[in-house]
């Protein structure tokens, strides 16, 4: 009896430390198997499709909405890239910065153009493009309230001076990113231990940041290109202990888009040598005073989810066409820049652009009132909208609407007629009537029989379409319904 409890309990503890095992090892394959590829797509099949899917976050430097306009360092590069490549782009922003490597490498974007530090176990499971800047890592941390007044050596005292006086201290950084690596690394370097408050990943670093200067977080640690311009608009951050060396920071393909990272390598090896460059990282990272005059706005979308001085209105007047109201603004944005008092050459004028016989038919008697004109011109939209009553796609109607609001509803009418006698479909906008109102711009086409109504630019209501419909993405990204 004695012998089989020995071999009972020999086996029940074998039992025990293999199950024990098997739980500490899956987590581990499980992370394997979400950091490596499971989409085949490379350069040939984006072109195919003819998008750039781009994977960022939504932050003041990478990506955010300022007065109705999309902007960020990753943005203004990714657009020129994609039109190096023929390409449309298109961002797709993760909340979670945790989840960038693993949303690429199950095809949810085709790069990840967010500013990564080139480290050994990211190269694993991504390939990183050559570099796009060096910087190093600093110490975040909050000088003390009435530092203005203190004597410099009182200050000094205040403040951590050497990365060593961290240990044993606790340092908030966002799980999984470099900078917590880099302070295990410290740990290890100065043979103590610094502990490391976890933060969510759907932390930017900026707002991070932003924390310890209210003072709810002691210190964090931030790329110093980013550390300065944020405590340009908070000077009582103190961002002046480095805890790193120089650094590269990257983009990333998937290890099986070898052929999309040599074309954005090749590219970014010619851009490096253009002005635009240093001129795109300046505008980001080294202008404090724009820096400064957008976090003070109110439509600076990391502050509010407002798009202009108008949404209210907008919002009111977008029911009554049953548009969304972002969409509506997006229109008025691509028509005045969202400037009541805007005029064109051809004496249209206000928010929404009216031409003088066109606001007095609409009872619109001050064109630059935002009231009068947002009014006037949705009234003007729905009288439009009325003409394509045919077309049950809404989509393809709101576009057919808006080019109509650009070139007259005659000119739209004219390139439904060309659709139909070439063959195409009248009714779809997208690659039929849309390549027909640019087709009206050549004689054989505008001098043809059928057409009632001549020469039209057609690349201006093509365009006007297309990018009222971009920005309306944009948009959404950023402003809730």
């Amino acid at each position: 009896m004695q012998l089989q409890s020995s071999l009972f309990k020999k086996h029940y503890l074998a039992l025990i430390l293999c199950l024990f095992l098997i739980n500490c090892e899956q987590p581990k394959k499980k992370d394997a198997i979400n950091k490596q590829p499971i989409l085949k797509r490379d350069l040939e099949s984006i072109k195919k499709d003819g998008i750039l899917k781009a994977l960022t976050v939504y932050s003041g430097t990478s990506y955010f909405l300022y007065k109705g306009q999309p902007m960020g360092y990753e943005y203004e590069l990714l657009k020129r890239l994609a039109k190096h490549l023929n390409l449309e782009l298109e961002m797709v922003v993760v909340k979670d910065l945790d989840e960038l490597i693993i949303k690429l490498n199950q095809g949810e974007g085709d790069i990840l153009a967010h500013g990564l530090a080139i480290t050994g176990d990211r190269k694993a499971s991504v390939s990183f493009t050559n570099y796009l800047y060096l910087t190093k890592q600093v110490l975040v941390q909050k000088k003390p309230d009435n530092w203005r007044t203190m004597h410099w050596h009182k200050l000094e005292n205040a403040l951590i001076q050497d990365a060593i006086e961290l240990l044993q201290d606790t340092v908030s950084i966002r799980e999984g990113s470099s900078y917590s690596e880099r302070i295990e690394n410290l740990s290890d370097e100065l043979g103590g231990n610094i502990y490391i408050n976890k933060l969510s990943g759907e932390m930017a670093t900026d707002e991070i940041i932003k924390q310890v200067a209210k003072g709810n977080i002691k210190y964090t640690i931030s790329d110093n290109n980013i550390a300065k311009i944020m405590a340009s608009y908070y000077p009582i951050l103190d961002i002046e202990v480095p805890v790193s060396f120089s650094q590269r920071i990257g983009w990333a393909t998937r290890i099986n888009s070898p052929k999309l990272l040599n074309a954005i390598n090749l590219w970014l090896e010619d851009f490096r040598k253009e002005v635009d460059y240093n001129v795109i990282y300046n505008k980001y990272f080294k202008n404090k005073k724009n820096f400064r005059r957008r976090v003070k706005s109110d439509f600076y979308s990391l502050n509010k989810e407002e798009i202009s001085p108008y949404d209210a209105l907008i919002q009111k007047h977008a029911e009554k066409i049953n548009w969304d109201w972002r969409l509506v603004a997006s229109l008025i944005y691509q028509e005045s820049r969202f400037d009541p008092n805007n005029s064109s050459w051809a004496n249209a004028k206000g928010l929404m652009q009216l031409m003088p016989k066109t606001a007095e038919e609409l009872g619109v008697q001050d064109r630059s009132n935002p009231k009068q004109s947002i009014s006037g011109g949705i009234k003007y939209l729905r009288q439009i909208w009325n003409n394509f009553d045919k077309i049950k796609d809404s989509i393809q109607r709101t576009k057919f609407t808006m080019a109509s609001y650009n070139c007259g509803l005659y000119h739209v009418k004219d390139a439904q007629k060309l659709a139909t006698k070439k063959g195409l479909d009248a009714f779809v906008w997208d690659d039929n009537v849309e390549n027909m109102i640019l087709a009206l711009s050549h004689p054989k086409n505008y001098n043809n029989p059928i057409i009632k109504y001549g020469y039209v630019r057609g690349i201006e209501p093509y365009n006007y379409v297309n990018q009222i419909f971009e920005r309306y993405a944009h948009y959404t990204q950023f402003i809730n319904k």
